[in-house]
């Protein structure tokens, strides 16, 4: 066989019999080798079919199997999330937005994850470990079900508290404000003890479950301050009334099958007359209501 840079050194014949041979292939290079290893063995010539096995090469058939279904997998969660937070609350924009910002949360998740288990930075910080240069295969799309389902929780304990003001005031600033009043500090606490509750997954002497603590930890924690606390306020702040908007059709198939709370226990609206959120108007009070209806 020829000489290779992928691979040191090739055994003698381990194992001959009728139409099959077993060669085994040492590899001198990097863990970041092993990929191109097994590719460039797999693209050899031979008089017969050949098959390559081992670690690196199960690792790289698992790689593949992952990345030929994500797409699907993703557009399915994606499209399940824009459904249902549609529904919740009748605007397109807010469902994209919140995607958008479950996103951002899990990508700084996943490159702290590879610069520390990855490229083995700030091991002090999280206890010692063998470093690969790669990280599991299934661990981040673990991570991700997990983190993305906390992301989408939080947006709804956020958003729920904003429409509820604006649908009662008719004022977006003052319930954007009203609405992180009100769930802030609740998120936060909600995700220190989840995080909390991952410290023996993080101190574990297990590289996976490790892996899994940090990542989880991380994307909850960031998910709680910088992307609730800071960038879904600024955001919906910016885009004012267009976050309750949405076309005609969709406007009126919402009050069809959405899924918003009715005020009344009978699950009618009460017909008072005033402008409803939707309309960008300041609903009186009922102060204001009470004098016009004596005067």
């Amino acid at each position: 066989m020829a000489a290779s840079p992928w691979w040191g050194e090739v055994d003698s014949l381990l194992y001959v019999t009728t139409g099959a041979t077993w060669l085994s292939v040492r590899a001198d290079g990097p863990p970041a080798a092993d990929e191109p290893l097994v590719r460039q063995l797999r693209t050899l010539p031979s008089p017969g079919r050949h098959l390559v096995s081992g670690r690196p090469a199960r690792v790289l058939d698992t790689k593949d199997a992952v990345l030929g279904a994500l797409p699907a997998a993703a557009a399915v969660v994606v499209a399940a999330v824009l459904l249902l937070l549609f529904l919740f609350t009748g605007s397109v924009l807010i469902p994209v937005k919140a995607v958008i910002m479950g996103v951002l949360s899990l990508g700084a998740s996943f490159g702290a994850l590879v610069y520390v288990f990855q490229d083995g930075h700030l091991r002090a910080l999280v206890g010692d470990f063998t470093v690969t240069g790669e990280l599991e295969t299934a661990m981040p799309i673990l991570v991700f079900g997990a983190a993305f389902a906390l992301s989408v929780d939080y947006e709804l304990f956020l958003i729920s508290r904003i429409q509820e003001e604006y649908r009662r005031t008719g004022d977006h600033r003052a319930a954007v404000v009203a609405g992180l009043a009100r769930t802030g500090r609740m998120i936060t606490v909600a995700a220190l003890i989840f995080a909390i509750a991952l410290l023996p997954l993080v101190s574990s002497t297990i590289t996976l479950l490790k892996l899994v603590g940090c990542g989880l930890a991380l994307a909850v924690l960031t998910d709680a301050t910088v992307v609730r606390g800071v960038l879904v306020p600024a955001f919906m702040q910016l885009t004012g009334h267009a976050n309750w908007w949405a076309p005609r059709p969709l406007a009126a198939l919402h009050r069809r099958v959405g899924l918003e709370r009715r005020p009344s226990h009978i699950g009618e609206r009460p017909r008072t007359g005033l402008p409803t959120a939707r309309d960008g108007e300041r609903v009186p009070d009922q102060q204001t209501k009470s004098v016009r209806d004596k005067g």
